[in-house]
């Protein structure tokens, strides 16, 4: 739910009422769960982020499609950081209008990236309103957590219009994380099973020996929100969990800073099993505090990734947000940024949700599904989440209700997987809710899946039963990729990159079917709380379905 705010921009307006605006579909509500203070002093200083408009996105495109199909002559043959800088950095023209623009409004503390593309910028909220006509800088809390952003929407002078995509820091606010502890279920016996790195490794068919051993290998988890893992739960963890097989107890690197305090339950998820499943690799802690009050977390991780030339092959992160209340300007350069990942042969890996196919009222009596973004980006590897049909069993999988999917109200359908959708949408074709509820030509997720139900995880130092979502099998896929990943490093053979163009050219080979359970959607009328369902080969609740390692390595070991 979101709150209306006392500005907004009527819906029916001329152009020249949005001359000037960049974001003019951006969502300005503020969610519920957010308090607003009072007005920004306008001495205060702000951090704001300008992204500049690129050169050659069609071919950065057109690039990641080539090196990403193993059919392509040019697969695996990945850029270099300083070759994509060079393909996408803004033009001349761009980088002089955007600074003259900034320094003639005072402004002269600003860091750029490798790609040049990003501006961080330093400025008092009095000159950040002149900058920015219509933004108006609050201050909002939720959960001891400080924020400051616009309650109004921005413009910028015509001048530079043309080149900016968008301005990072005054409007987007993060969402809560999903991550959540299911209610007990207990057998005749009062024990329940729970998804151990034991479970995961019996289900998914690793043995002992399938652990890292690669120099040049490593992977990471991102976090955000304040979330932060601790080093001792990390070593508990491990000695409790995975004494059957070779594995680290630390992480190699945190890039940003550990906060102090309790550690976070989705963090610890996070680095507990891609570290358990991706065992005894070196292993990456992106942290993004969020104390940044007038920055996004989520955009500092990513030109983070665009400023760094040494990154980990394969990054899992557990964050998404409403497609619906992001602008689309935003989440189109958001997809650059994530080619601009794929181009250099980092896979990119994101929870599907845990809201199944989602709910909007959009009217009176009228409802449609909720995609979720970076889930619905065409340029990701998105995971969704399964159940044990029997839980106090290592049994075959069904359907997890909360499982996030379903099709993009933004992006197309991307070729890779047009086949294998068509085919869904066929065979299923009498039982799909109505059509007025999606998107049926968007870009449909997920990818494929893992078991994200009832985890164990330490955390403080206490181990936590029932922990679920989609949370949980992003990271364990990560783990699996990373383990593929080192055998093809040590045969000599590039990273897998960007996973899903030869992932649907798999067409389900190497992977368990998923062909049981819908998950969760509107609860009305029309669809009575249910969403879409699995079915054999593709679905958008699970994907491909989930991994069976052995025969997955022995297929995308083959070049």
């Amino acid at each position: 739910m979101n709150t209306l705010l006392t500005f907004s921009i009527p819906l029916l307006c001329s152009s020249l009422v949005w001359s000037g605006y960049l974001e003019y579909d951006q969502d300005v509500l503020i969610p519920e769960d957010w308090t607003h203070g009072d007005r920004v002093d306008p001495r205060e200083e702000l951090e704001l982020t300008f992204a500049l408009k690129q050169q050659n996105v069609n071919l950065l495109e057109e690039t990641l499609r080539l090196v990403s199909d193993p059919d392509s002559a040019f697969y695996g043959k990945y850029l270099s950081l300083e070759k994509v800088s060079s393909l996408v950095r803004p033009s001349e023209l761009t980088q002089k209008a955007v600074r003259h623009w900034l320094q003639s409004h005072g402004i002269r503390n600003c860091l750029t990236v490798s790609t040049q593309d990003f501006l961080h910028c330093t400025m008092t909220a009095e000159v950040a309103e002149t900058l920015l006509p219509g933004s108006r800088f609050h201050r909002y809390f939720r959960d001891g957590q400080s924020l400051v952003r616009s309650s109004a929407p921005y413009s910028v002078h015509d001048g530079v219009h043309q080149h900016l995509d968008f301005v990072g820091g005054l409007h987007r606010f993060p969402p809560k994380g999903q991550i959540f502890s299911r209610e007990q279920k207990r057998s005749k016996a009062g024990v329940h099973l729970g998804v151990t790195p034991a479970v995961l490794r019996a289900r998914y068919n690793l043995t002992a020996a399938d652990v890292g051993t690669a120099q040049n290998n490593s992977q990471a988890v991102a976090q955000f929100l304040e979330q932060y893992y601790h080093p001792a739960d990390l070593a508990e963890f491990m000695s409790l969990y995975a004494r059957s097989f070779q594995h680290r107890s630390q992480v190699d690197r945190v890039v940003g800073t550990q906060g102090g305090g309790k550690a976070g339950l989705e963090a610890s998820l996070d680095i507990e099993y891609i570290m358990s499943t991706g065992a005894n690799i070196s292993t990456w802690v992106f942290t993004n505090p969020g104390r940044h009050e007038s920055q996004e977390p989520f955009l500092q991780w990513m030109v983070l990734l665009s400023n760094m030339s040494d990154l980990p092959w394969v990054h899992t992160i557990s964050y998404g947000d409403d497609e619906d209340s992001l602008s689309a300007a935003y989440m189109t350069r958001i997809n650059t940024e994530f080619m601009k990942a794929g181009v250099r042969g980092i896979s990119l890996l994101f929870a599907s949700g845990d809201s199944g196919a989602g709910c909007r009222h959009v009217g009176k009596d009228q409802n449609c599904f909720r995609p979720s973004f970076p889930a619905s980006s065409p340029y990701v590897t998105t995971v969704g989440g399964t159940s044990f049909k029997n839980p106090f069993s290592v049994s075959y999988e069904v359907t997890d209700y909360i499982s996030g999917g379903g099709f993009s109200n933004v992006f197309k359908m991307p070729d890779y997987q047009v086949s294998a959708v068509q085919g869904y949408l066929k065979s299923v074709a009498a039982k799909l809710p109505p059509q007025s509820y999606f998107n049926v030509s968007g870009r449909a997720y997920p990818d494929m899946a893992a078991l994200s139900d009832n985890y164990w995880v330490v955390t403080n130092r206490v181990p936590v039963p029932w922990v679920s979502g989609t949370s949980a099998s992003t990271p364990v896929v990560g783990g699996m990729l990373s383990l593929i990943n080192d055998r093809r490093l040590l045969k000599g053979l590039p990273a897998l990159g960007f996973l899903n163009p030869r992932l649907y050219k798999l067409k389900g080979q190497a992977l368990f079917d998923v062909t049981e359970g819908c998950h969760m959607g509107c609860l009305d009328e029309q669809v009575q709380g249910q969403g879409f369902c699995a079915a054999p080969l593709w679905d958008p609740v699970t994907g491909w379905g989930t991994p069976n390692y052995p025969a997955l390595l022995a297929v995308l070991l083959a070049q």
